[in-house]
């Protein structure tokens, strides 16, 4: 039974007709052909052969590169490439990803992150050893855009396995990246793909919430990924409009839905929270570095709509006394207006 929303692509099954290998490693990519080589050797050194593995980029119609050269270069007609007849944005060129893959298994690669050797092998094992579950995540690791380390993703458990209340976990903070995902694509069939409503990030946590809502998540404890974090991106035009903040807002309110009804509201709280912070502590100073005080006001605005409670003033006034050159008077004084509730 697929689950039909007017937000959400439809997944439909697989045709009869289509072979269906067990794995789908669909690579959706934009204007970013210079790490898609990367990308692709991290996959290609650990295929199994085509008839176990699809391999395919989807390209978002780049205007600054050529991606299908290089999948015909380190291709070598092993993989298939797919360009969008039109820029479609990001979502629906994920959404793309999902409705052309035909494995039981889904990896949705973004074109600039990786894989470490036997991520596909360790991944596969967890559903041979879990034939219930949804989905599967292994730890990350994050990389700068020149490939270098800097650090490792939380573990969450001890050992590998089932992950214990993960629902409530992953409801009140984004705990994994992109690359570190499989997924059944049974589940996207019944789920659906991304929605089309969040314009400007985390649309793979609404995601992550949504299957933890209805199946059981794997855990891996290696850090068998790579993700590459930009030092432009979280200071890009959605940051400095304030629009990462009211998307993660509008995902809150997505999300509840999903949520046990005897502590909805205290996740949702607790997430509001946690991402007000997380836009205190770590965008507000990089877009504040750039010298742009209007956007380092409204990303502080955008922060306090999501939560003003007192760990949430806590990390302001933090903020404010490390960069040591805003105003205190008017940040304090934006703060009051901004707030939407008696959490102070």
């Amino acid at each position: 039974m697929i689950e039909q929303h007017p937000y959400r692509a439809t997944i439909p099954p697989v045709p009869s007709e289509t072979p269906q290998p067990l794995w789908s490693v669909m690579i959706p990519t934009y204007n970013c052909a210079h790490y898609l080589r990367e990308t692709l050797a991290s996959v290609l050194s650990q295929d199994p052969g085509p008839e176990v593995m699809q391999i395919e980029v989807v390209d978002d119609h780049s205007t600054k590169d050529d991606p299908e050269a290089v999948v015909r270069e380190l291709g070598q007609g092993r993989v298939s490439f797919y360009r969008q007849p039109e820029n479609v944005g990001y979502i629906k060129n994920f959404n793309t990803c999902l409705e052309r893959s035909h494995g039981n298994l889904v990896h949705l690669l973004h074109g600039d992150d990786g894989v470490r050797d036997s991520f596909y092998g360790k991944m596969q094992q967890a559903f041979e050893k879990s034939s219930d579950i949804g989905a599967a995540f292994c730890r990350h690791i994050s990389m700068n855009e020149n490939g270098h380390w800097q650090c490792f993703s939380t573990l969450e458990q001890p050992e590998s396995g089932v992950i214990e209340n993960w629902l409530e976990k992953i409801a009140v903070i984004n705990r994994l990246q992109p690359p570190s995902m499989v997924v059944q694509r049974s589940v996207y069939e019944k789920i659906g793909g991304f929605d089309s409503r969040i314009s400007c990030c985390a649309e793979d946590w609404e995601m992550w919430v949504r299957i933890a809502a209805h199946y059981p998540v794997w855990y891996e404890v290696e850090p068998l990924a790579l993700y590459r974090v930009h030092s432009s991106s979280l200071t890009g035009r959605c940051a400095r409009t304030g629009q990462n903040v009211r998307d993660l807002r509008q995902i809150i309110e997505i999300i509840q839905p999903y949520l046990p009804q005897a502590n909805a509201s205290d996740l949702s709280k607790k997430a509001r929270e946690n991402w007000a912070i997380y836009a205190i502590r770590d965008i507000t100073p990089q877009i504040f570095a750039m010298g742009d005080l209007t956007a380092t006001i409204t990303q502080i605005q955008e922060s306090l709509k999501c939560s003003n409670s007192s760990k949430v003033m806590k990390e302001l006034i933090s903020m404010l006394w490390r960069t040591g050159k805003i105003s205190v008077k008017n940040i304090v004084k934006t703060a009051v207006i901004s707030c939407s509730d008696n959490d102070l």
